[in-house]
């Protein structure tokens, strides 16, 4: 095995304080509760300081190291389709597509709840039933994630969801890196 040090204490902390507040908002908290609403808030500032250290942070942190690109989808899927076992130091092309869909389906979530405080928008029915479908499309996509983190541990041998505790990706020795 061969041990690289992937994702640094900001990126973890961030990780799974995002996983926290949206279950206990999704799952534990009344909807109508002011609890609710400062929870929502704080993983809003909790994207804002991700979206920071996107721009600022060391290498694997950066949306630069995985922004996807066509082409590097377009490669990830044929890994796919024919069993070819390439691994990703950091983020692999879908992982970054559904990076982005993430952080912009939460952001959006926290402003439709936001508007639902609003003089404006209190009680109008569009923004609320925006923000419940932003709910079950976070939900869907968060179950996708899930599993295609364990399906991809599974597939590479490389166990994903320990990285993101540990920060280091412990990668078997006959791995081939994908660049």
């Amino acid at each position: 095995m061969r041990t690289y040090r992937i994702w640094d204490p900001f990126v973890r902390l961030f990780h799974w304080s995002l996983v926290i507040g949206f279950t206990a908002n999704a799952f534990f908290i009344d909807d109508d509760s002011a609890q609710h609403e400062w929870v929502g808030y704080a993983v809003v500032a909790l994207i804002a300081l991700r979206l920071v250290w996107g721009l600022i942070g060391p290498r694997y942190a950066r949306f630069a190291s995985f922004w996807p690109r066509p082409q590097g989808i377009r490669d990830q899927l044929s890994d796919l389709a024919t069993g070819r076992r390439r691994v990703h130091l950091g983020h692999t092309p879908l992982g970054g597509v559904m990076i982005l869909n993430l952080l912009g389906t939460i952001l959006l979530l926290g402003l439709t709840g936001w508007l639902m405080t609003t003089t404006a928008f209190w009680g109008v029915e569009w923004v609320e039933e925006a923000h419940e479908a932003l709910v079950l499309w976070a939900e869907f996509s968060i179950v996708l994630h899930i599993a295609a983190v364990l399906w991809e541990s599974l597939r590479t041998g490389v166990n994903l969801p320990r990285a993101m505790v540990t920060g280091r990706k412990d990668m078997p020795d006959n791995a081939r890196i994908a660049p």
